[in-house]
């Protein structure tokens, strides 16, 4: 009886907290993401006012005139130009230092550990007024070199978190069975650590790209007015000038293919990259 009693009450448990967490969402994403569809897709010839439930008229008039008559295609051709140089230039940078703290003990390990995650808890606005300043120190003035060393600075904690969990986890019988078989350094990294860092290698690269697409303060302070991104130009939609349905649009632009580009990293995770390499998938 008690048995039973206690399942009943861990169901009912089970069913509050879906129930939370499917309300949670729908009004912390689902409510905000529906409205910035509804406004992306309100007829520029038929404002969407009150007592009105619902736009009267709905057309892509609103995107087609964002692509015609403002930077977005400036910015998003910035955005995306950024984004794979920060990611390719970050892991390559992350790899060493993550190969220490996953695979060696060393004095200092914790304390270094600790300061590499420090441009995760500072605010980037500081970091971008004080990064700014010491670039002009250093002579460096030119907008896209500037902004991709400072979004390499930000994604960097991230990358070297992500790549030394992935170093760890890797057997250290699988590394002795390579060395073993007469595998040199080269072709311990290619057999051995290669094949099951892909998804933490991947994961990286992907949360690199995010950043570096949505990173908003460094972009402004470091690129301002000349070179523009896809977040310094939704600023510019959110300033005194604010027009709500092109606000939607460019935000649409910017968080559609984050979406998607986590979609494809789950998609890939999917595969069994340690179970591949070890021979048992």
């Amino acid at each position: 009886m008690k048995l039973t009693k206690s399942r009943s009450n861990a169901s009912w448990i089970i069913i509050i907290s879906i129930a939370f967490f499917l309300i949670v969402n729908v009004i912390w994403l689902g409510i905000p993401f529906s409205m910035a569809i509804l406004w992306s897709v309100v007829d520029p010839a038929h404002p969407w006012s009150y007592p009105d439930l619902f736009p009267t008229v709905l057309s892509f008039g609103r995107w087609v005139d964002v692509w015609q008559t403002t930077s977005l295609p400036d910015a998003l051709r910035n955005s995306y130009t950024l984004a794979p140089a920060v990611a390719l230039l970050t892991v390559t940078l992350a790899l060493p230092t993550a190969y220490a703290f996953g695979r060696m003990e060393f004095r200092g390990k914790k304390v270094a550990e600790m300061v590499s995650l420090l441009p995760m808890v500072m605010p980037s606005m500081i970091l971008a007024v004080f990064f700014s300043s010491m670039l002009l120190e250093l002579g460096l003035t030119e907008p896209y070199l500037n902004i991709v060393i400072a979004h390499t600075v930000l994604a960097l904690p991230y990358a070297i978190r992500i790549l030394s969990a992935g170093f760890k986890a890797i057997p250290q019988d699988l590394i002795d069975a390579c060395a073993d078989m007469g595998a040199g350094k080269i072709g311990t990294f290619k057999h051995a650590f290669l094949p099951m860092l892909k998804p933490s290698l991947l994961a990286s690269t992907i949360f690199c790209l995010v950043i570096s697409i949505e990173e908003f303060n460094m972009a402004y302070v470091l690129g301002a007015p000349d070179f523009i991104t896809v977040p310094t130009i939704l600023y510019s939609f959110l300033g005194y000038s604010f027009i709500r349905p092109d606000a939607a649009v460019v935000s649409l632009i910017l968080v559609i293919p984050n979406v998607l580009l986590m979609l494809v990293i789950e998609r890939l995770l999917k595969g069994n990259y340690l179970s591949q390499s070890t021979g048992k998938a």
